[in-house]
């Protein structure tokens, strides 16, 4: 009877999928074959992309406050914009005041590059091609082929889940509200690639630009990986646009089925434009320097720990130790505690019975507690600290220590918390992130003098060649301008 009940349940998903992909496919104007979209329309797309366009902006950092960087990416994009099938649609883009390397699309139009892939392109031609192939996943209507995909598994999910009697069987495959931002299918990237090879050609840019842009891109985020110490790059652009096997090699064979006056490249304008381009965090986000974290817009600063790593988002900074310790940093009001040690008993812990302690920081007046957890499934200690900040407002330090974690361990991001402090007008004054510079190779220049004038401590060699797009051997060229990190 059961298996009789699940056949006809999976009969009436199979039929009702069926008939919505029958109605809902349409041609692509830009590929000219049959997808289905019937979930999400075009105008549903612009009003997607307009409702998530604040979020993402909130997401990233905020807009990168330069009018003339502003300016020339909208200038490139809107001549890729100028030359794809969809004409309909009005084309935004927008640069993020972030250090990760990405591009990406939102439905309606909406396109996003962040400086730190500014930072690392090295040609017009290369910020053309990547704002080519975003423009492209808009032309292919490649988020609302997924979204509709994704509603169709979903509704085939929800009528065998309750057939079976598992609603778990619905969540598992069910959307997430990010679905258009998670990375693309292996086609769909396939497919933006050769449109933005097919509008670098009509407007005259190299067609090989995509392919080496995506080929430098390996190499430089392995590169920066390596200098951090870490096994992957914090700077992940393929994590929403995956590298797969043939993919360089696919784009460059696409490249050569165009003219070749498509060969415009405007390397000596692009690098121009990326002189003082904030690399890495921003005075706004905080950043990293010389083993410590400063944030100049809050006004304070604290030490990190010889090979700990700084996770630093708009919202909390998270530093990881060793051993699995991490300290977790955010800013939250104080809904009325007068004092740290009041925070915590009644604001942070919500009345939970607990020790609290005062304790000096600096010359503020903090105060500490210690609760027991469970992370992965393994008990833990963490330590609470509250230090008031402004009107109202207190930071908060989150300890995670593991147990069995070392006394050293734990005494490493013990002597992080204890360094905290407010900066001063000096401080703040004095306190620089880096920033793209730009030298101008003379007649004996090499790359080992050339990198010599990068501020990184790692790495100086790999990381300017990387940073250039240089590959192994590849000459310095006299009079040519090159970037470096100061």
């Amino acid at each position: 009877m059961q298996l009789r009940h699940l056949y006809k349940s999976v009969l009436l998903s199979t039929s009702i999928s069926a008939l919505i992909f029958a109605s809902g496919c349409t041609q692509n104007p830009a590929t000219g074959q049959k997808q289905f979209t019937g979930l999400m329309s075009p105008q549903q797309e612009e009003s997607i992309g307009a409702q998530q366009h604040q979020a993402i902006i909130k997401e990233y950092g905020g807009v990168y406050n330069h009018p003339g960087i502003q300016a020339y990416v909208n200038e490139i994009g809107q001549k890729m914009a100028a030359v794809n099938e969809r004409k309909e649609v009005q084309y935004r883009f927008t640069v993020l005041d972030s250090p990760i390397v990405n591009a990406f699309a939102l439905p309606g139009g909406y396109i996003y590059v962040t400086r730190g892939l500014l930072a690392v392109a090295n040609t017009e031609a290369e910020l053309a091609g990547v704002l080519g192939h975003e423009v492209g996943h808009v032309a292919g209507r490649h988020q609302a082929s997924r979204y509709s995909q994704g509603v169709l598994t979903q509704l085939g999910a929800t009528v065998l889940s309750a057939a079976i009697g598992i609603p778990a069987a619905s969540q598992a495959i069910g959307l997430g509200s990010n679905l258009y931002m998670s990375s693309y299918s292996r086609g769909q990237e396939s497919e933006a690639d050769q449109l933005g090879i097919r509008y670098l050609a009509r407007t005259g840019y190299e067609t090989l630009a995509m392919s080496d842009f995506l080929d430098k891109m390996e190499v430089y985020q392995s590169v920066t990986s390596q200098a951090a110490g870490k096994q992957e790059a914090k700077f992940n652009y393929f994590s929403s646009h995956p590298q797969t096997e043939g993919r360089v090699a696919a784009a460059r064979a696409e490249s050569v089925k165009y003219p070749a006056q498509s060969n415009v490249q405007n390397r000596d304008r692009y690098i121009s434009m990326m002189r003082g381009l904030a690399y890495g965090d921003s005075a706004a986000q905080g950043f990293e320097r010389d083993g410590k974290f400063y944030h100049p817009d809050l006004g304070f600063a604290f030490d990190i720990p010889n090979g700990a790593r700084v996770d630093n988002k708009p919202a909390r900074i998270a530093v990881e130790g060793r051993e699995g310790t991490v300290m977790v940093l955010d800013m939250k009001k104080g809904q009325g505690a007068n004092n740290s040690a009041e925070y915590i008993s009644n604001v942070w812990l919500q009345g939970k019975s607990v020790n609290v302690e005062p304790m000096d920081m600096n010359g503020l007046q903090a105060a500490t507690t210690a609760v027991g957890a469970t992370i992965n499934n393994q008990p833990a200690e963490v330590r609470l600290i509250a230090v008031p900040w402004g009107q109202d407002e207190f930071v908060r330090m989150q300890i995670l220590i593991p147990q069995g974690a070392s006394n050293g361990a734990v005494n490493d991001l013990k002597r992080l918390s204890y360094s905290f402090h407010r900066m001063t007008d000096r401080d703040i004054r004095n306190a620089r992130p880096y920033k793209i510079d730009l030298v101008r190779a003379g007649a004996g220049d090499n790359v080992n003098s050339l990198a010599s004038q990068m501020a990184v401590s790692k790495m100086p060699v790999e990381q300017f060649m990387a940073l250039n797009g240089l590959r192994q051997g590849q000459p310095i060229v006299p009079n040519h301008l090159y970037k470096v990190v100061r």
